[in-house]
């Protein structure tokens, strides 16, 4: 019975052994993003990191892997569903080839400001892409700012939609943005951002379309001889972690994520919004022309794209959008 006994006891005290290293494991992830150092995305992300590794006591290390290390956009999507990559700060154009419905923040003029957009996305309609996404194998951690969008180009100043047609402008790999600068009446091509500021440098195309933030960061200026305040569609950028990651860990680091990224989430808006204020002046200091457009004119030109969506496979949605979006 003693013996018996003992080894039922020594058994206990191993497997409580073997259990110990396990609770106390250091985990390490890896967040990926495509914007470059100084960029908000970038500040916030390594805030997101510092503020899970304190909160961890050092337990959770998560490496920041900036200006596409880990590829676009689109394929931290891809790692993201499939488990090879842990978070990303990613884009509402590649996110939208997966969860159709986010492409429908990016109608054209939809948000007089960034304010009114994150009201939009803290609230019923947030809550439902977050519903989608995780459909998808993703959990929603926030939704970070992207900013309001503006036209730069290398041949002439754009002030009304006819000055835009024939220009060979980038865009993301985003449909909504391809059919607003289609309706302006110039030549969308698709180039990936990282790919961006050579493509302009060497003539690929004429000019692309982005939110002062990234046009400062990549220093676009550097191969743009204008800037027009289009202001002509926003974008999100969703901060996101793949379901395989999430569900890895305890209910009490889970919430240690959900925290952290409140904190990240409203570090970014910030420098989103502070952006967005001092980079004209400092994009103009580069010896960039800086012009206003005739806003009625690009609104006028862009109705087009809201019959089509309107009438499209998520047309539900893209009306309940616009209606809660006007409601604000």
């Amino acid at each position: 019975m003693f013996h018996r006994r003992t080894l039922g006891a020594a058994a206990f005290a191993l497997a409580a052994t073997l259990a110990l290293p396990a609770l106390a494991q250091n985990v390490k992830l890896t967040l990926g993003h495509g914007a470059a150092p100084g960029n908000p995305r970038h500040e916030a992300a390594v805030k997101f990191a510092e503020t899970v590794k304190a909160k961890t006591g050092g337990r959770i290390e998560i490496q920041v892997a900036h200006s596409a290390q880990l590829g676009d956009d689109a394929a931290m999507v891809t790692a993201l569903r499939s488990g090879t990559l842990d978070l990303s700060a990613n884009s509402q154009g590649a996110l939208s080839t997966v969860v159709p419905e986010y492409a429908a923040l990016g109608l054209p003029f939809l948000f007089s400001d960034v304010k009114q957009a994150w009201s939009l996305l803290d609230g019923p309609v947030g809550e439902e892409l977050a519903k989608r996404t995780a459909a998808k194998n993703m959990v929603v951690l926030g939704y970070w700012d992207n900013g309001i969008r503006h036209v730069t180009n290398g041949k002439r100043p754009i002030k009304v939609p006819a000055d835009a047609k024939g220009l060979k402008l980038r865009t993301p790999p985003d449909a909504m943005t391809v059919d607003i600068v289609q309706a302006l009446g110039a030549d969308a091509q698709q180039i990936k951002f990282a790919e961006l500021y050579v493509a302009l440098q060497q003539g690929v195309v004429d000019g692309q379309e982005n939110p002062l933030a990234n046009i400062a960061s990549a220093k676009l200026y550097e191969v743009q001889k204008y800037l027009s305040l289009t202001g002509h569609k926003y974008e999100v950028t969703p901060f996101l972690m793949g379901k395989r990651a999430w569900e890895k860990l305890s209910p009490a680091d889970q919430q240690v994520f959900k925290d952290a990224a409140a904190e990240a989430t409203q570090l970014q808006r910030k420098l989103s919004k502070e952006a967005d204020e001092k980079l004209v002046a400092e994009i103009k200091g580069k010896g960039v022309q800086v012009d206003s457009v005739d806003r009625k004119a690009f609104i006028d030109a862009t109705k087009p794209v809201y019959d089509k969506w309107s009438a499209g496979p998520n047309g539900d949605f893209v009306k309940r959008v616009v209606q809660q979006a006007q409601a604000l």
